[in-house]
């Protein structure tokens, strides 16, 4: 029996056992398959104990796998936790907000007004698909988005808070035919379509939204293109193609184009504070204090029954951790 185990070791197994799948865990861990199961067999070897049952067609926890996955989060939560007290409360944190001017920001600005000791940078990039690979690695430390489109070994490791619930709405070139009205149906969207960040990695959740909300409905998800970047691009970009874009009722305004909510149904998007569980730190209790403010005196996470939102958001909504 060893002395030490490498933490490492520790993730891949509890990455396995959360998702009963290697392929997924890996993709979870950010990791190659093999550098996977050659982690989990060199932890079976130096434990001296069979953790997981193998097939062609499933993964399950072994007896000794089940009594000691409880002791494998433990442990790997303890480091968490030394990690934070080791780094200081002091530290900078850095804070995705995705884009300027929504909700997020307006949780960050809060925040610093509740916490001015401590310094919260902001950072503005998309997705909370590559957000949460940048927060499980340490390269950032807090983002904003929908947590029921990450993986379930990535949720894992994950701690989130909900924030809102965003009306989503879509952004047309101004002469569009849509584009005259003030709301738009979801039917009204029949034969377009509509961008919604297919092919970057790390926009995954909100691909997937997309997704749920146009299928059966005649809505196309425009195919895979590189995200623009700046706002003449993004001008560019729009006056060539001429999709609508998928997006929240807050979005930044852009030039020439109009931005219109959507109606029968409103569509929903779920809206939490995402950060790595474990970590304790001031400006993370901040931003949670902040999102709870802004939430409870707008109304963020109130919504009528009758608005658009897919049941796993639903569940994961209630789910705060």
């Amino acid at each position: 029996m060893p002395r030490d185990l490498d933490p490492r070791l520790l993730r891949a197994f509890t990455a396995v056992a959360d998702e009963l799948h290697f392929t997924r865990a890996a993709a979870a861990l950010y990791v190659a398959q093999q550098a996977l199961s050659r982690d989990i067999r060199r932890l079976e070897r130096e434990l001296g104990v069979e953790l997981f049952v193998r097939t062609t067609r499933q993964v399950t926890l072994t007896g000794d796998g089940e009594r000691l996955l409880p002791y494998a989060r433990g442990v790997l939560q303890a480091q968490d936790e030394l990690l934070a007290a080791a780094s200081g409360s002091a530290r900078p944190l850095l804070v995705d907000l995705n884009s300027e001017g929504m909700a997020s920001g307006r949780v960050l600005a809060r925040a610093r007004e509740l916490a001015p000791e401590c310094e919260l940078m902001a950072r503005f990039e998309s997705g909370l698909t590559g957000a949460a690979a940048e927060i499980i690695a340490g390269r950032l430390d807090v983002s904003f988005g929908r947590f029921a489109g990450l993986e379930p070994g990535v949720r894992a490791l994950l701690s989130h808070q909900p924030v809102r619930y965003e009306p989503m709405a879509v952004l047309l070139p101004v002469d569009h035919p849509l584009a005259a009205r003030s709301r738009i149906p979801l039917d009204a969207l029949a034969g377009e379509t509509v961008y919604a960040g297919a092919g970057n990695p790390g926009t995954l959740e909100w691909t997937d939204l997309a997704r749920r909300l146009f299928a059966g409905r005649g809505i196309a998800v425009a195919a895979s293109a590189p995200m623009a970047v700046g706002v003449e691009e993004f001008r560019r970009v729009m006056a060539k193609w001429r999709n609508p874009v998928l997006a929240v009722v807050d979005f930044p305004a852009m030039p020439d184009t109009v931005l219109r909510p959507i109606v029968d149904p409103v569509p929903l998007s779920p809206l939490s504070l995402v950060w790595r569980k474990g970590v304790c730190h001031p400006g993370v209790d901040a931003l949670r204090a902040a999102a709870d403010e802004l939430a409870g005196r707008e109304g963020w996470l109130e919504h009528d029954p009758s608005c658009w939102l897919p049941e796993c958001d639903k569940s994961t909504m209630c789910d705060n951790n």
